[in-house]
């Protein structure tokens, strides 16, 4: 699993930092003029960039990666970063699944026994992930993208095979159907008598 070892001391402004992150556009590489630009120029800002490379929304060299241009989607950043705590928290969600604020000691206590750190340095790392558990949407589902398989080209030959010898024998065996094909030898005359005859007879017998 995983526990980052990370952590802020303006953890109470970190839903500010990350609603820049989403109103700005995305960087070439995130850098501590960049955190200058967005407001953010105090040396206690510093450490947002580790934080960022914790959570996945930073490469080593500080670039941002497909979950930061994610993130900035309205829409899907509270999921996003659900996603994100997991990946980097999963320690926690080990212990509870949706941590609630009577679970701080005991998430505190953890972040003391895994990094071997202070009771303070411990406080803090708690309460950096519990200002970003604010930001996530943990019971959020992932969005699931049903892949269709491509359609397979028909050549002509398929398509008459298909249709002459699968489909056809199908269609007739669903719907038989009798197919009649009548020829009529006309004598040579010019009574037009004999022609009326003919066809009148073709009439009652045939067609009615």
């Amino acid at each position: 699993m995983a526990l980052a070892n990370v952590y802020v001391q303006i953890y109470g402004q970190l839903a500010q930092v990350f609603q820049k992150l989403r109103e700005g556009q995305a960087p070439s590489q995130f850098t501590l003029q960049h955190l200058k630009d967005l407001g953010f120029a105090s040396s206690n800002y510093r450490a947002i960039i580790p934080l960022l490379k914790a959570l996945g929304f930073l490469d080593a060299d500080g670039k941002p990666t497909t979950v930061y241009h994610d993130y900035r989607n309205e829409a899907q950043s509270r999921r996003v970063m659900a996603e994100a705590l997991h990946r980097a928290y999963g320690d926690i969600f080990v212990l509870k699944a949706k941590p609630v604020e009577k679970d701080r000691a005991l998430i505190q206590g953890k972040f003391k026994s895994t990094h071997n750190v202070t009771e303070n340095v411990a406080k803090l790392m708690a309460s950096t992930f519990f200002a970003l558990f604010s930001l996530a949407d943990i019971d959020a589902e992932s969005s699931t993208i049903v892949q269709k398989e491509p359609t397979k080209p028909i050549s002509q030959k398929t398509t008459e095979d298909d249709l002459t010898d699968q489909d056809t024998r199908k269609i007739q065996k669903t719907h038989p159907s009798l197919h009649y094909d009548i020829q009529i030898h006309l004598p040579a005359t010019k009574d037009i008598e004999v022609f009326n005859a003919i066809f009148k007879s073709l009439k009652e017998h045939l067609l009615e």
